[in-house]
């Protein structure tokens, strides 16, 4: 069967959730479910359509919450079952949608089918739910191949036997936390679909995959060779009969599909969202590009492009839990876009400029055809955080031998109101520390400033709300200097966006509808702004 045309995730605006930030409601300093359901009339106010929480599950936190322990229960941080049954119903008379969020590469060391493979012998059921291999060497003492963590360093792990010696070695494609699953082993692939099931006969609208590309190995683990195609863990063929087995109980339940695919081949990623697999993943091309026209263009038009031959709608993201904040890193004078290898500490930015990029990028993605991702904090233009070493949490610094200052500079609870820390985020201190600076950020300062980003965002996605075939990907190019994008979508909005040093002329139109800066009346866009016209 084909993809419905008209379903609502084809074009939705959806907001991501990092519950442990977002809002806390019984004043410990770190979020919580309680905090979200306060704070569910803020978010049905900007207009969205959708939630999508990162793992609320429980969890020892050690990647967090992408490290499950159970996914049947909250963990107590965060609230209850309960509590998150009656948050999802909340939100749902509010017009807003749950999306949960699964990680099915790999569970929590915590979890009792890790711990029950740890207590058994060599070669035993309980370890065939995961890939442990001997070492290789004259004792075993080096790891079971050359892989490399996506968190950087050895992705094994060695275990201990009962009297005392060293014994086999474990995979984890990231933390010694999060032990990789045998997807080969039919008794994951039930587990799995029962999840499913539990969370779409709770009310979940949709499901977001976690590391959708990653799931299947070779089962010979071998070395790492990169002429050899296919990949030993990335990409592999029998991922597709998952994910088919995955949209039949989606269907089911009328629920969503939505994959963290990260590929660069834009085919192959198209592959995942053919009709009886998923619904939609997310397009990280755009969030990686440079601020650039040329680069830009170039990832919408191949965006479109792949997703038209499955008949699928396009993703938009600026951002999300693991990447630099937009502001920052538009900000920044060498490099706009955006890669883990890159990323360091100390690195300088213009929070001005990047706060004006932000606002005209808000305006292109929201203008593009398909659904947009909105994550925490981006409506109110918040930058990413420097966070003290000691204060640090996420294992991509350790792991990277404190290179790589990881990912908890976005991931920094929220401001809500007044002039200091915690601005009003619940509790006394909170499990990341906010900056001292960050009051202009709050919602009640945005709220009552019209032209504050929030306000700039609402705007938007009501106008977006009020359009008709906003997913329609019969996007026209129109003819610009250079240094500018512009396009026409079929209901008649035309996208101007100006990225060069210089102003440039307008199109022709019948009204302006929005801008991301003031516009002077002369017929020039000026430097790093975009508008929404009327043809």
């Amino acid at each position: 069967m084909p993809h419905n045309p008209t379903a609502w995730w084809r074009s939705a605006a959806i907001y991501q959730v990092y519950v442990r930030s977002f809002a806390d409601g019984d004043g410990d300093g770190t979020g919580d479910l309680a905090g979200v359901r306060e704070r569910l009339p803020y978010l049905a106010g900007l207009g969205v359509e959708a939630l999508w929480f990162t793992p609320w599950y429980v969890s020892p936190l050690v990647d967090g919450g992408y490290d499950v322990a159970d996914y049947r229960a909250i963990d107590p941080a965060f609230g209850t079952l309960a509590e998150a049954e009656k948050l999802i119903d909340e939100a749902r008379r509010l017009g807003l949608r749950t999306i949960v969020d699964i990680v099915p590469n790999h569970v929590s060391a915590e979890h009792p089918w890790f711990r029950a493979a740890l207590a058994a012998p060599p070669g035993s059921p309980e370890r065939d739910l995961f890939h442990f291999r001997p070492g290789r060497g004259a004792d075993g003492e080096l790891p079971p191949n050359d892989w490399t963590s996506e968190f950087g360093g050895v992705p094994w792990t060695r275990t201990t036997d009962p009297d005392g010696t060293p014994g086999d070695w474990y995979l984890h494609l990231f933390a010694p936390g999060q032990p990789d699953l045998n997807w080969a082993h039919p008794r994951v692939r039930r587990e799995h679909e029962d999840i499913l099931r539990f969370w779409f006969e709770r009310g979940a609208a949709g499901v977001r995959i976690d590391s959708a590309a990653l799931l299947a190995k070779d089962p010979a683990l071998p070395d790492f060779d990169p002429d050899r195609d296919p990949h030993p863990y990335v990409d592999r063929d029998e991922l597709h009969d998952i994910y088919r087995s995955w949209r039949a109980i989606a269907d089911a339940h009328d629920g969503v599909l939505i994959g963290e695919i990260w590929l660069p081949d834009a085919e192959r990623f198209a592959r995942y969202l053919r009709p009886d697999e998923l619904h939609t993943a997310f397009n990280f091309s755009l969030m990686s590009c440079p601020w650039d026209a040329e680069a830009l263009r170039e990832s919408i038009t191949t965006t479109l492009a792949s997703h038209a031959d499955v008949g699928a709608p396009a993703t938009w993201v600026l951002c999300n839990h693991d990447i630099t904040r937009t502001v920052t890193r538009y900000g920044r004078a060498d490099d706009t876009g955006f890669s883990f290898a890159a990323k360091r500490f100390g690195t300088p930015t213009d929070l001005a400029l990047g706060t004006r990029r932000a606002r005209a990028a808000a305006l292109l993605t929201l203008a593009l055809p398909g659904a947009v991702y909105l994550y925490q904090g981006e409506e109110r233009g918040l930058p990413e955080a420097e966070i003290p070493l000691d204060r640090i949490v996420d294992p991509m610094h350790r792991r990277s031998g404190g290179v790589d200052p990881g990912r908890d500079g976005c991931r920094v609870p929220l401001p809500w109101e007044g002039s200091a820390p915690p601005y009003g985020f619940g509790g006394a201190a909170t499990w990341l520390p906010q900056p001292g600076d960050w009051a202009p950020y709050t919602a009640e300062r945005q709220d009552a400033d019209p032209d504050s980003m929030l306000n700039l965002y609402r705007t938007a996605i009501r106008l977006r709300n009020g359009r008709t075939g906003r997913d329609d990907p019969a996007l026209t190019w129109l003819d610009v200097p250079d240094g500018a994008l512009a396009f026409a979508c079929p209901d008649g909005l035309v996208c101007v966006v100006n990225l060069a040093a210089e102003p440039v002329a307008l199109p022709a139109h019948a009204a302006v509808l929005l801008s991301s800066a003031p516009l002077d009346g002369t017929g020039l866009l000026p430097p790093d702004t975009a508008v929404w016209l009327r043809s």
